[in-house]
């Protein structure tokens, strides 16, 4: 249960974005930006990004719900660069074992801590980013929506229509956040 707290973020966010590995460097700025679960995300392939409309796919879900979202400015830039390094493999981010993607950035998460001083697991992301925008107040259903989260029994939820044009604000906003807290001295 814990997140990056806001005076880590700078910290964090300066090793990941020093790191040689491309890679992994841009897997876990997607992880930090998007919230996306990490197995979803590893596993991402070019076929389900769409630059045009500006927005990524996954079809197979933890809950089983597909998840289409919004690619923010900083997204979608990371994402047109990360097309470029990988050509024509059909992976986002691509590995050389059985999967032919990321599999376990393990090394890479030990170095950063102990570089930055953050002590982090990939889950502290997903966190990390729904804390963020509950504390700018996106509204939960919005949050819901964003990191494919089911509503339960909820009745009204059942009656709304979370779209990706609906999340686009929210997601903007989130990242928008996140880099603020990332490339400033911020304090708790």
């Amino acid at each position: 249960r814990s997140v990056i707290k806001p005076h880590q973020m700078k910290p964090w966010f300066d090793c990941v974005t020093r790191l040689d590995n491309s890679i992994i460097r841009d897997y876990l700025l997607l992880l930090m930006f998007t919230g996306m679960r990490r197995i979803e995300a590893m596993g991402l392939r070019w076929e389900n990004i769409d630059f045009e409309e500006r927005t990524l796919t996954v079809p197979n879900t933890k809950n089983a719900e597909p998840l289409d979202l919004p690619l923010s400015d900083y997204v979608y830039d990371l994402l047109k660069e990360r097309k470029i390094r990988t050509g024509n493999n059909p992976f986002v981010f691509p590995g050389t074992g059985k999967t032919g993607h990321l599999v376990e950035p393990k090394n890479s998460i030990k170095k950063i801590a102990e570089q930055s001083g953050v002590e982090f697991m990939l889950h502290d992301l997903r966190r990390t980013f729904i804390t963020i925008a509950e504390s700018i107040d996106v509204p939960a259903y919005a949050i819901k929506g964003l990191v494919n989260h089911k509503t339960g029994n909820d009745v009204t939820a059942g009656y709304i229509i979370m779209t990706v044009d609906r999340l686009r604000d929210p997601m903007q906003k989130v990242t928008d956040k996140i880099l603020e807290l990332s490339t400033s001295e911020a304090q708790n």
